[in-house]
C-alpha cells in the first residue's frame, strides 16, 4: 500500500506518549507527516483521515485503562479504513486492559489497526525521593520504538488489501474497572506566583489561576502534568494516601520492563 501522509495523535499529559509516538514516526520515515496533541480540549469537531493515510494514536495507562479523557477525545477521529498503530504508555506496573481498549476504539471509529505497542514512561507519581521509571523513555526505548516504525512501515507497504489485517494484543473483555472518583488534587505552595502555568497545562481544566489557585479535585485525574510543568517547583501532592501509591510503587515496581510490540 502507498501511504501518502501520516499523522501523530495523543493525549500525554507529562509529554512520554507524545515522545514515543515522535520516535515511532522517525522510523515510519514518511515526509508529509503531522502531530495533533489532543491532550487539552483544543478539538471541537470530528477530525476525519482517509484510506491513503496512517494514523499512529496513543495514550498513556492509568489503572489499567485509558484516560476517561483520552477516549471521549479519541472519539472525535473519524476514520475511513484508515490504518492506525495504537501505542500505550505506562509507568512500569502493567498496561492490563488499556491497548485492547485502544484497539477496540479505533475500530469503532473506523481505523484498521495494523500494529500495536505498550512502551514504558516515567509514572506520574514518580518523585526524585521515590522513583517510578525515572527518565523513561530512555534511549534504549526511543530506539526501539524508532525500530518498531520500520518495521511496521515495511509491514505496510507489503500490503496489497486491508482483507484480513488484523492484530491480536493482550487484555480483557469486559475491561477491568478504571481510576475511581477522585477527591483530593496537587496544591500549590505558599512561593507560587501565580504565574498560570498549571493552569495552561491541565487537560481538564480543573486548575483556576487568579489572586489564589483553585484546583476543582473532581476533575483531576492525577497526571501530574501541573506538578511537572510549575517553573519554581512548588505545586506538590500533600495527600498522604496519594504518597504512599508513589511509594509503594517505587518498591514493587522497580525492575525495568522492555517494551511489548505486536506486529
Amino acid at each position: 500500500m502507498n501511504i501518502k501522509k501520516m499523522h501523530m495523535v495523543g493525549f500525554s499529559p507529562t509529554h512520554t506518549t507524545k515522545t514515543v509516538l515522535e520516535s515511532i514516526a522517525s522510523g515510519m520515515d514518511i515526509a508529509d507527516a503531522t502531530l495533533i496533541d489532543m491532550t487539552l480540549p483544543t478539538h471541537a469537531e470530528a477530525i476525519r483521515f482517509g484510506s491513503e493515510e496512517v494514523v499512529i494514536i496513543g495514550a498513556p495507562v492509568y489503572a489499567g485503562r485509558l484516560p476517561v479523557h483520552a477516549v471521549e477525545r479519541f472519539r472525535k477521529l473519524k476514520g475511513e479504513h484508515t490504518l492506525a498503530i495504537i501505542v500505550v504508555v505506562y509507568g512500569n506496573r502493567e498496561f492490563e486492559d488499556a491497548l485492547l481498549e485502544l484497539k477496540h476504539l479505533v475500530i469503532e471509529q473506523g481505523f484498521v489497526p495494523v500494529a500495536g505497542a505498550a512502551f514504558i514512561g516515567e509514572h506520574s507519581f514518580s518523585t526524585v525521593e521515590f522513583p517510578v521509571a525515572q527518565g523513561r523513555p530512555d534511549s534504549a526505548d526511543m530506539a526501539c520504538a524508532r525500530a518498531f516504525g520500520e518495521e511496521v512501515h515495511a509491514k505496510i507497504a507489503a500490503l496489497e488489501s486491508l482483507v484480513g489485517v488484523e492484530i491480536e494484543v493482550p487484555g480483557n473483555f469486559p475491561y477491568k474497572n478504571g481510576m475511581p472518583a477522585n477527591s483530593v488534587a496537587p496544591v500549590s505552595g505558599v512561593a507560587c506566583t501565580a504565574c498560570g502555568v498549571c493552569e495552561s497545562v491541565c487537560p481538564t481544566g480543573a486548575i483556576e489561576v487568579g489572586h489564589e489557585v483553585i484546583t476543582e479535585a473532581s476533575l483531576c485525574i492525577r497526571c501530574c502534568a501541573c506538578i511537572r510543568a510549575c517553573p519554581h517547583e512548588v505545586r506538590v501532592i500533600e495527600d498522604e494516601a496519594w504518597k504512599a501509591i508513589g511509594v509503594r510503587l517505587h518498591t514493587n515496581c522497580n525492575v525495568p520492563k522492555a517494551p511489548q510490540l505486536f506486529c
